[in-house]
């Protein structure tokens, strides 16, 4: 898959429902190699999770929760090359879909990283809630391994990637297509702003899942609603600014 600049990054645009922030992008990153669990959850226990001043986005009246494993790659500052001890590492996030002022994005529920020391600047950072997590993703056999102590939160995975999806559902496009990102720190409400190309998704099938996630009512030890499969996509990423 051939990479783009930054700058085709930026003009390849007309997907968003808003158009970029009118400033200078502060991140580059790489998502790369990305298995998507999708799971419907009653809603009143996605927004026992939230802020207050966040609301639950919904499809067709469902509410959902997405567990997202993937490689974090090339992450760097603006004017600062990628340094692979620390800007590569695997992620697996825990995320559910909300929206503000006509502003779909997402809310991280919890973040885990393969690397300590990437968890720690990540969230020092961001603010956004890393921790280091014991994770293996073997690309040839596909299958994942990870396991977050502190939580007790486990993925086991052996899967297989089959064909892309040559037209995405409306399901498909409201869990894959969010353009930025909800943090409540200190009460307040901040928005970080991202910009990438589509996903590109294929069909995934999987011989073997066990998850273990469970937050207040919210129990994901259950098979899925709906899985993806995505090679990855280039982003851009703005510093988040308070909304509330």
């Amino acid at each position: 898959m051939k990479k783009l600049t930054t700058t085709e990054i930026l003009k390849n645009d007309n997907h968003r429902t808003w158009k970029n922030p009118n400033r200078k992008w502060n991140f580059y990153q790489e998502w790369n190699n990305a298995i998507f669990l999708h799971w419907q959850i009653e809603k009143e226990w996605i927004q026992d999770l939230l802020p207050k001043n966040l609301e639950v986005d919904m499809h067709q009246g469902k509410a959902w929760i997405s567990l997202v494993a993937f490689s974090m790659e090339n992450i760097r500052p603006r004017f600062l090359p990628a340094f692979a001890p620390i800007s590569n590492f695997l992620e697996i996030n825990l995320r559910t879909y909300v929206i503000k002022d006509n502003k779909p994005g997402v809310y991280f529920l919890n973040i885990e990283a393969e690397k300590w020391f990437s968890a720690f600047l990540s969230k020092k950072i961001s603010g956004l809630p890393y921790e280091k997590s014991d994770i293996v993703h073997h690309l040839k056999e596909q299958k994942i391994r990870a396991n977050q102590k502190q939580q007790n939160f486990k993925l086991e995975i052996d899967y297989t990637v089959e064909n892309l999806v040559s037209e995405k559902s409306e399901l498909d496009t409201f869990l894959t297509e969010r353009y930025c990102l909800y943090l409540d720190l200190e009460n307040r409400l901040y928005r970080n702003e991202i910009q990438h190309l589509p996903w590109e998704i294929h069909n995934l099938t999987y011989s073997n899942l066990q998850t273990n996630y469970f937050l207040k009512k919210i129990n994901l030890n259950r098979k899925p609603d709906l899985v993806h499969y995505s090679k990855g996509i280039q982003v851009l990423a703005w510093t988040k600014e308070i909304i509330s």
